[in-house]
């Protein structure tokens, strides 16, 4: 990854990008939008050392899709999680068509220990932030130790080349979490339309961050921004 670099007609898209890369060190929260011929969807972002109970309540009824934390490829190498799709014998698991990309970047599911059931609010946030904290040392993180499997957070494996790669919510939130200087762990979840069920459109996207002052950038932004 680069520096952030001026590019002629993208100032709105660089602009966007260098406020997002300070809500990230922050730890505040940042709306993606990845691409129209992609998912076509925008995730309500999170740096993974910063989601307190209130930011997994957030995540439930102001995004709405599944609450997943990325790790990068090296990270979740040391901890030893695998693609789910290589992990399991089923039938299901066998050949696929995304039509957006070649693989799924789903790993394991995880509770810490700690918790109960693993699904409140608190029982996340204590996982997701610990996650975090195994993220930053994963060489002298006890995965097992610390979590056990099936949990209620999902995990997300970045691609071996990160964006250079693919060019999915899970890089672009880990490429920006590495920007910022952040633990390599950032929770993603997709923001989807309490009307229609179907993804938020970026218009309206663009509109609940403006209503909560909150970043809204593309997908391209980022990745011309730091590829």
């Amino acid at each position: 990854m680069s520096e952030i670099t001026e590019m002629s007609g993208h100032q709105a898209g660089a602009s966007a990008l260098e406020r997002a890369i300070e809500s990230v060190a922050r730890g505040d929260p940042i709306c993606v939008h990845d691409a129209a011929d992609r998912e076509g969807e925008t995730d309500l972002i999170y740096p993974a050392a910063a989601v307190t109970p209130e930011a997994v309540s957030r995540l439930r009824n102001d995004a709405g899709g599944l609450v997943c934390v990325a790790l990068p490829h090296d990270v979740a190498e040391a901890f030893d999680l695998p693609f789910y799709s290589e992990a399991v014998s089923h039938p299901a698991a066998g050949d696929h068509d995304l039509g957006y990309d070649e693989r799924s970047s789903f790993s394991l599911t995880v509770n810490h220990r700690d918790t109960y059931t693993g699904i409140t609010d608190d029982d996340r946030s204590l996982t997701i932030r610990e996650l975090a904290d195994a993220a930053a040392d994963p060489d002298a993180a006890d995965f097992a130790d610390r979590f056990r499997v099936p949990g209620h957070v999902h995990l997300l494996k970045g691609a071996p080349e990160g964006l250079a790669q693919r060019e999915g919510h899970t890089e672009l939130a880990l490429a920006l979490a590495a920007a910022a200087d952040a633990e390599p762990a950032v929770v993603v979840c997709e923001m989807l339309d309490d009307e229609t069920g179907a993804a938020l459109t970026p218009q309206d996207a663009r509109a609940y961050a403006a209503r909560h002052d909150l970043v809204y950038l593309e997908g391209s932004d980022v990745v011309d921004g730091l590829c």
